[in-house]
């Protein structure tokens, strides 16, 4: 099968979890022997249009990912590659609507990632966003918390399919626990991250014997620490940074309880590898967030309100077992997750 993906940005442009997980889908096609090419800004070096990198295609439609003539460049690229599907990100969604025009030229159906909800602005942007959303054969969110933004869009119920981001079960089996905190919390330290309400948390339980191991840098990591010092738990509490996936897991599997308070996360990966190695999951609720459909009827999993609630939940928490590998986690396997797209490509095509 011919795939084109189409997206402002890939994972060599920003690491974020939205670009991390298009890439996994494109290595995995392509290491299935499906033609994957990918149409986007250039991020390597040099004057040539296309460059090959581990098995995959990449295609230069401009140079940066702000140029307007973006959209109007797409569409005879894609009907020149001729590809089986057309895989668009649906931010922004002015390249979607070219990679639907691509479609309409070379025939071919176009499926919408919808990782985050279209973020556009006022009502000329927003209707575009409805526009570029609705014409597409169709629609694929990593939550039901983001399917229920893009409904909001008009979509149908019908057109839009939740897929959940793939884990590597086989990987997290075979790593050796790292030395950590009892207590992990990951993700980019920025304006979302709402670290506070579990330092908050912690400072209630100065009594008892834990430590904590915070994963992830950015611009409000200083901010945290000093929290953490006022707070005087700064010497339980370990800033570790930016840390490898392999890295992550292994302090994953020698934790206890694993919380997450983000305010923002169309999924979260890193939350359910950590319930995949055996955490106990402990997720603060957030209307824009995700995450507490990981726990959502699970033993091993709670869910907060308040920051009254999470100290409750914390201790609650701590009373469950260890567990080195959850195997009821296993439905989320990297494989599942490639055969849910392929079922959808097939769909389309028929």
């Amino acid at each position: 099968m011919r795939v084109a993906f189409v997206s402002a940005s890939t994972r060599q442009h920003e690491p974020t979890d939205r670009a991390e997980r298009l890439h996994t889908l494109a290595t995995e096609l392509a290491d299935r022997g499906h033609e994957i090419d990918v149409f986007t800004t250039q991020w390597w070096d040099g004057d040539p249009d296309t460059f090959e990198h581990d098995g995959i295609e990449y295609r230069a439609v401009t140079q940066q990912s702000t140029d307007w003539q973006f959209p109007f460049r797409v569409p005879g690229l894609l009907n020149k590659f001729d590809p089986d599907v057309i895989h668009a990100d649906c931010n922004p969604s002015g390249y979607l609507l070219g990679a639907k025009a691509g479609g309409s030229l070379a025939r071919t159906p176009v499926l919408a990632e919808c990782y985050d909800p279209p973020t556009a602005q006022g009502t000329v942007g927003q209707t575009l966003s409805s526009l570029a959303v609705r014409s597409a054969g169709a629609v694929v969110t990593p939550s039901r918390t983001v399917r229920t933004r893009v409904r909001e869009l008009g979509v149908s119920t019908e057109a839009v399919d939740v897929v959940p981001t793939g884990i590597e079960m086989e990987r997290i089996r075979a790593l050796e626990p790292a030395d950590g905190g009892d207590i992990v919390y990951s993700r980019r330290l920025d304006e979302a991250a709402n670290l506070e309400t579990l330092l908050l948390a912690l400072a209630e339980f100065r009594e008892y014997d834990w430590t904590a191991t915070v994963i992830g840098d950015g611009p409000e990591r200083a901010s945290y620490e000093r929290q953490a010092r006022d707070l005087r738990i700064q010497d339980r509490v370990d800033f570790v940074g930016e840390r490898s996936i392999d890295e992550r897991i292994a302090l994953f599997k020698n934790a206890h309880v694993y919380v997450h308070t983000a305010e923002y996360t169309p999924f979260a990966v890193d939350l359910l590898r950590a319930l995949a190695a055996g955490c106990v999951g402990l997720v603060e609720y957030h209307a824009e967030s995700s995450a507490h459909e990981l726990v959502e009827q699970r033993r091993r999993g709670f869910t907060a309100t308040s920051a009254q609630e999470l100290t409750e939940r914390l201790a609650a928490a701590g009373d469950l077992e260890r567990l080195n590998v959850d195997e009821s986690f296993a439905e989320f396997d990297r494989r599942t997750f490639l055969e849910r797209y392929l079922e959808r490509y097939r769909e389309l095509q028929s």
